[in-house]
This record gives C-alpha cells, sequence and structure tokens, in this order.
C-alpha cells in the first residue's frame, strides 16, 4: 500500500522540529542570598567571626589549598586550614519532596527548619565526599544552615537540590529532564509607596550601611523581618537587582500576612564581643549610648563629654562616618558619628 506523498511530507516536516528541539537538563538549585560567617578554627561555630558575607548566590565553593574567597573577596585572617563556616538561609521553595546533595571536605551538617538531617562533622579522608538524601518540604520559607569545616589538605563544600517526581533520582551530577512546576503565590509582598525611593540597608537600623534604593513600581518578595529596632515599623529583608538588605515597613505597602516570613537576625547580633584595632572615639557633647544604630532603638546608658571609649565598629553612609560601635565601661553600643572626634586606625574600624 502506497501512502499520499502529503503524509510523506508531514511526517518528514515534524521528524525535522522534533530534531531541533533541545533536551534541557535540570540544573540543581543552589540557592540564593546566603549568608556566610568565617571562624577561625576546626568545628568552631560560634564567638568572634574572622570575617562576615551577605548576599551570597550558592554553596559551591573549591577553594583547593588556600583560605577561602566568598563574593570574590580574599578571607586574610584565616590560613589555608583549620576554618569553618556557618552558612545560612532562608529560601522560598515549592513544597514537596526534594533530593539533596551535599559534598565535603572535611566535615559538614545539614539543618532544615533547625532540625538536623545530615552530620558528618568528622575529615573527609582521602578527599571529598558526596551524600545524597531525601527530604518533604511543608512549609515555605525554609530555613538552612550549613555548618561546614575544613581542617587539612584541600577545602571543597558544595550544597544542592533538585524537587522529586519531576524527574528521577540519579547519581549526583546526572542531569534529569524536568516536567513544568507552577510558581506558588507568594504569601506576602511588599512595594515601595509614599516616596520616590526607599533604602535598603545593612540592617534593620535607620544607623545601619546603604545597600541601594527600592523604587516604587515593583513587588518584592521578603526573605526575613525583623523589629528589633524597637519602633513601630517592621523592617523587611528583600532583594533589589543583586543587592540584599533591609527596608523599613513605614514606607511599604503589605499584601499578604506578615507573620508568614520569618524573623530573622542580623550580623548585628554577633559583632558586640568583637576586638578593637586600636581606634578610639571621644564625643563632643553628652550622647546617649544605644543598643543598635539607630535613635529608636534603646538607650544603655550616657556617654559624657570627651569620655574616651574604643571605637569597634562603624556604619557608613554617603562616604561619612554614621554611627560608631563603641566599647565604654563594660558595655557595647552605638552613638551618633557627627557629634564625635574618633582617632588612631579609623581605616581598620569595621564597616557593618
Amino acid at each position: 500500500m502506497t501512502r499520499p506523498r502529503s503524509l510523506w511530507l508531514i511526517l518528514i516536516l515534524l521528524a525535522g522540529v522534533l530534531a531541533l528541539v533541545p533536551v534541557l537538563a535540570v540544573r540543581a538549585d543552589l540557592g540564593l542570598n546566603w549568608t556566610a560567617i568565617v571562624y577561625d578554627g576546626v568545628n568552631t561555630f560560634s564567638g568572634t567571626p574572622a570575617a562576615t558575607f551577605t548576599g551570597v548566590n550558592g554553596i559551591d565553593f573549591n577553594w583547593g589549598n588556600t583560605p577561602p574567597t566568598i563574593n570574590g573577596q580574599f578571607v586574610n585572617s584565616v590560613g589555608n586550614d583549620q576554618f569553618s563556616i556557618l552558612f545560612s538561609s532562608v529560601q522560598t521553595i515549592v513544597p514537596g519532596t526534594y533530593r539533596f546533595v551535599v559534598t565535603a571536605d572535611d566535615g559538614v551538617e545539614v539543618r532544615i527548619n533547625g532540625a538536623v538531617v545530615y552530620s558528618r562533622l568528622t575529615d573527609a579522608a582521602g578527599g571529598a565526599i558526596t551524600y545524597e538524601f531525601t527530604q518533604t518540604i511543608v512549609t515555605t520559607p525554609t530555613t538552612f544552615e550549613i555548618r561546614y569545616y575544613e581542617n587539612t589538605g584541600d577545602a571543597v563544600i558544595k550544597f544542592e537540590w533538585f524537587l522529586q517526581g519531576v524527574g528521577a533520582p540519579t547519581p549526583f551530577g546526572t542531569p534529569f529532564i524536568p516536567t513544568v512546576v507552577a510558581t506558588p503565590v507568594p504569601a506576602l509582598t511588599v512595594e515601595v509607596q509614599n516616596v520616590r525611593g526607599l533604602a535598603v540597608r545593612t540592617g534593620p537600623y535607620l544607623g545601619a550601611s546603604l545597600v541601594t534604593v527600592a523604587r516604587p513600581g515593583t513587588q518584592y518578595v521578603p526573605i526575613a523581618r525583623s523589629n528589633d529596632e524597637g519602633g513601630p515599623y517592621t523592617w523587611y529583608l528583600i532583594t533589589v537587582g543583586d543587592k540584599t538588605g533591609w527596608a523599613s515597613g513605614r514606607y511599604l505597602k503589605v499584601t499578604g500576612d506578615p507573620n508568614s516570613v520569618p524573623v530573622q537576625q542580623t550580623i548585628f547580633d554577633q559583632i558586640d564581643n568583637v576586638g578593637g584595632v586600636g581606634a578610639t572615639a571621644s564625643p563632643r557633647a553628652v550622647m546617649n549610648f544605644r543598643r543598635r544604630p539607630s535613635q529608636r532603638a534603646e538607650r544603655i546608658g550616657l556617654i559624657p563629654w570627651g569620655a574616651q571609649t574604643e571605637l569597634i565598629g562603624r556604619t557608613v553612609q554617603g562616604g561619612q562616618n554614621f554611627w560608631l560601635q563603641v566599647r565604654y565601661e563594660g558595655k557595647v553600643g552605638w552613638i551618633y558619628a557627627p557629634f564625635v572626634s574618633v582617632s588612631g586606625n579609623v581605616g581598620a574600624v569595621p564597616i557593618r
């Protein structure tokens, strides 16, 4: 039996179209906006940090036998070996069962929503070790914490995940083909209102350093919230372009349930015990001494005119010191910089 020429032509054209359709492999999700706190020492995840980074897009590092470099910045306060890093983030992901893959040389522990789901805080003899496990995510946003340490030899850490059911589990590194997954509607969005631009800062305080500016006309999905400043407004952690920081709810239109966003601490909760660098600050008037860099923050005392304080941190705005973190009579807090004289190695004082 012969087939009509038109049918053969259709089959040939269809085969040609199919040949042009690419097979798309899924890339593992590495997450966005991680915070990485570096400590000097093995299996050390508290105390005074050697360095802190925010806005780290993904945990995928192979430093070899060199000190860590994060966000393009070299951590020169730790060596090639014997350092630890605490990675943390809040991720908005589709609820479902996921295949998680963690690769580390040396020790690593994974916590999801505060629960330890994988722990191997021992040296990786013979090179990096890869481990896979599944975990069902019921609620979102989801809190992740990765505790990693390097003892000797090469330093490697990678953490990624795949949604199960969109592709069958495969050996690590083997791509699989997804089906279409609907994007969930965010539980909460915020949008700038009543101002032309809203400052986005390094912390949820009026005196924190400026990161970028959020503009009206864009809906942002908050990563976290905070009322630590002590004023009437909730601050929200948002991402603007490639920058992540805190924006005051005073000029935000909030759509949804604010309680759906987790409360999150910031770098300001981790720096009260840092050491000094030889710089001092002396008020030129009686100064309010506050817990955080904001006039809304709790006042913890007064510092008299001319008193010598140890300068251990600062925020900046417009290239000038904005608020100063000082140690005075055993207390650590913040004073407003424009009425303070500073001296010593001020350039070495960390900017927060």
